[in-house]
């Protein structure tokens, strides 16, 4: 139900949906749905909550918490493709909530906090001297997720890049660039 829900999400966005749309595509009835859910909202609370859940376990990961801050970055970075290819649909509709719902603003609130986790080894790899001192790191942070986060709008799984080949790729462009 959850994968065809979000399907119908993205395709549709959450607000141009209706339960009698995810009924359809389910190919059952409204009832059945409630049966299961409180309504579509909890069915857009489970997606987000999955994405963000598998985001927020990267930063856990004794990568992302050992070493260096460029290392720790990087393995976020990585880990942050590795979840955005395994739960891609997910991580697309996470992308595209705007606040509209009690719900999405929760989820707008999470993913400002896995921000500033990224933002703060942004500042510790500056201080570190690891990272060029000359770039904001908010700003730096902003657009080093900013190229993980449009990898939604382009990347099909059945062209053949896996994540490993994906994030090797986005981690070479973005630390070669941000490395002194």
């Amino acid at each position: 139900m959850l994968r065809v829900a979000v399907r119908v999400f993205n395709e549709r966005g959450y607000d141009g949906t209706s339960m009698e749309d995810l009924a359809r595509a389910l190919g059952v009835t409204k009832s059945a749905i409630y049966h299961h859910v409180a309504g579509k909202e909890e069915l857009l609370r489970q997606s987000l909550d999955r994405a963000l859940d598998a985001l927020f376990a990267v930063t856990r990961e004794p990568g992302a918490t050992d070493g260096p801050a460029i290392s720790r970055l990087d393995h976020v970075l990585r880990g942050s493709v590795r979840v955005l290819v395994e739960e891609l649909p997910h991580v697309t509709l996470l992308l595209r909530v705007r606040g509209n719902t009690g719900v999405e603003r929760r989820a707008l609130e999470r993913r400002r906090e896995f921000d500033h986790f990224v933002g703060a080894l942004m500042r510790q790899g500056v201080a570190e001297g690891d990272i060029r001192p000359d770039i904001d790191p908010a700003l730096a942070g902003r657009l080093l997720f900013g190229m993980v986060n449009s990898i939604v709008e382009w990347y099909r799984p059945e062209r053949g890049l896996d994540a490993t080949a994906l994030a090797e790729a986005l981690a070479s462009v973005a630390f070669d660039g941000l490395r002194v």
